[in-house]
């Protein structure tokens, strides 16, 4: 069973209704030139409204440590998601919980970072681009800390049985428009990857 991650978050509407479906998470981006940008004060107003038992995660672009600190208190996030080439002292600076975010070319980028990461076709769009990743560069690989993202619906979702992957991550394709979340994809989504 994957663990969902509702990301491209802008309103408390959207955001509740995923938790109500069944979402593990849910992703807000706090970069300005995303069609699904929110602030972090708009973004602490949605969260202090959410259910306790779900993660809340933030998307950060880059943005300096002191920035993505500092984003992080004001938003009411639980872990910061790095969506831009850093390192793992960059990461292990930031004095507050991180997930590293890989922007795969080739199979050798899934490797990039140990521990918890989540894997995201390269784009020069940051996120939410529909781009699909390579299943081939899976095969063999220990995907039990991988959250996969990248192209993913509800339709397509099947073709990740057997990898093991931690979990799942979907902007984009469970969208009615650019930042509004359409429900049936929703609720089809979180049904069908809690299956695999």
């Amino acid at each position: 069973m994957a663990r969902v991650k509702i990301c491209g978050l802008t309103n408390y509407d959207d955001a509740m209704y995923a938790c109500e479906a069944g979402a593990d998470a849910l992703g807000f981006v706090f970069y300005e030139k995303s069609p699904r940008f929110i602030t972090y004060e708009n973004c602490a107003k949605i969260i202090e409204k959410l259910p306790p038992f779900v993660t809340k995660l933030g998307l950060f672009v880059e943005h300096s440590k002191e920035q993505i600190e500092q984003g992080a208190k004001l938003s009411g996030i639980d872990i910061a998601q790095i969506h831009f080439g850093v390192s793992e002292e960059f990461l292990n600076s930031i004095d507050f919980k991180t997930m590293p975010v890989i922007r795969a070319k080739s199979a050798e980028d899934i490797d990039k970072f140990s521990g918890y990461r989540l894997v995201d076709a390269y784009s020069e769009a940051y996120g939410g681009s529909g781009k699909r990743l390579n299943l081939e560069w899976f095969k063999g690989k220990d995907c039990s800390q991988i959250i996969i993202a990248g192209g993913l619906e509800p339709s397509n979702l099947e073709q990740l049985r057997g990898f093991g992957f931690y979990g799942v991550d979907v902007s984009s394709g469970v969208e009615a428009i650019k930042g509004r979340k359409d429900y049936s994809k929703v609720k089809e989504f979180i049904k069908n990857a809690k299956s695999l």
